[in-house]
């Protein structure tokens, strides 16, 4: 009998050690995607742009684009999802210009053209070196500056509204947690003791007082619809929620007029 219960024992042992190796490699693999190579650049679509290198404050250099808008009633900043880089977003980037916005989109550290390799700290200093960046520049309205993140960028953006002054919050296709995907993912496995990344949105967003506006599709097959309807209840108002149809990279050009008509709507309210 005491044989026994040390293989049985042994075998949960070896069996959550693989488990957990899993889910670490999962969390240091599985997370970023990052292309190097720059595809396009804005002017392959007709877009005036500038090609921006600014520095972190732990040392890197990053490459963003500030594409500059004809009448511009804001300025924003666009914090990017978890693969491919800054070329992979030109069509959305012509959506916002559209809507007299200065566009300023960065690559992250380890994407495109930016040193470094991706980490959820790393991440959250990019987008700060980005919006001080931001505020060096003498052609905009400091006021009017707008964050706007898509999927991992949503919860990258939400950390940066949590430090810093601005207009508004866009989040799209954004989640609550890391937690509550890992919970998704994997439910019968304790990732609260497994992952160590956080992505914690859902607390920060408690006390963001600026105007927010979420968005998020309902056939959403990368970050489940109730994380973002979870992130929005959480939200303080004034708050917004955009319903949108469509998977997570193509609900947006599914829907393109009604999207804009959204954004502007939403923008004219608190851009003065």
């Amino acid at each position: 009998m005491a044989s026994m219960f040390i293989r049985s024992s042994m075998l949960i042992l070896i069996f959550a050690f693989f488990i957990f190796a899993y889910l670490r490699h999962f969390e240091a693999k599985g997370i970023y995607y990052p292309i190097k190579e720059i595809e396009l650049t804005p002017s392959n679509t007709g877009l005036k742009y500038e090609d921006v290198f600014f520095d972190t404050d732990d040392n890197l250099k990053l490459n963003g684009w500030f594409i500059p808008a004809e009448n511009p009633r804001g300025t924003l900043l666009f914090c990017h999802g978890n693969a491919g880089n800054i070329s992979h977003r030109i069509e959305i980037i012509k959506i916002f210009n559209k809507l007299n916005l200065n566009v300023f989109i960065f690559d992250y550290r380890g994407y495109g053209r930016s040193q470094g390799s991706p980490t959820e700290a790393g991440l959250y200093r990019d987008a700060q070196a980005a919006y001080k960046y931001l505020l060096t520049r003498k052609d905009i309205n400091k006021d009017t500056i707008v964050i706007y993140g898509k999927s991992i960028g949503a919860n990258v953006a939400v950390d940066l509204v949590s430090k810093v002054k601005a207009a508004a919050l866009i989040s799209e296709s954004g989640f609550s947690s890391a937690y509550d995907m890992g919970k998704k993912l994997f439910p019968y496995l304790p990732v609260k003791w497994i992952i160590t990344i956080k992505y914690d949105a859902l607390t920060k967003i408690r006390n963001i007082s600026i105007p927010k506006l979420i968005i998020h599709s309902k056939n959403d097959e990368v970050i489940p619809f109730k994380l973002g309807e979870k992130l929005f209840e959480a939200a303080l108002e004034p708050k917004e929620f955009y319903q949108m149809q469509g998977s997570h990279n193509e609900a947006v050009f599914m829907a393109k007029e009604e999207y804009s008509v959204k954004i502007n709507n939403f923008l004219s309210k608190y851009l003065r």
